[in-house]
């Protein structure tokens, strides 16, 4: 069974930072592209950023791109995204996804939530 396991979310003030990981099992995690939803309240799923298997390719909505970095660490069957100098614009329901056209994912995990606010 493919499962996708979001964490790291939290509340931060604008400007601050955060890590989220994701904990891939199910499937051979290293030869897959990964992906990054993100879902803000009353809005629909908008994709944020992609990485190729061997992290050589990384892909930014221009939303986030110089503030947010994706990687992956292929030992451990993990997907990171580092989020640097949040807005409250960024606050969102975040998800780790697969198998992803734009933001049209077969398979994301439960999300965790990141709430940008003084």
């Amino acid at each position: 069974e493919v499962q996708l396991v979001e964490s790291g979310g939290d509340l931060v003030q604008p400007g601050g930072s955060l890590r989220l990981s994701c904990a891939a099992s199910g499937f051979t995690f290293g030869i897959y592209n990964m992906d990054w939803v993100r879902q803000a309240p009353g809005k629909g799923l908008e994709w944020i950023s992609s990485i190729t298997p061997r992290s050589i390719d990384t892909y930014y909505a221009d939303s986030v791109k110089g503030r947010f970095t994706i990687s992956r660490d292929n030992a451990k069957n993990t997907l990171y995204l580092q989020l640097n100098s949040l807005k409250t614009e960024d606050t969102a329901m975040y998800y780790c996804a697969k198998d992803c056209a734009g933001a049209n994912c077969r398979t994301k995990g439960q999300g965790t939530r990141v709430t940008v606010s003084s």
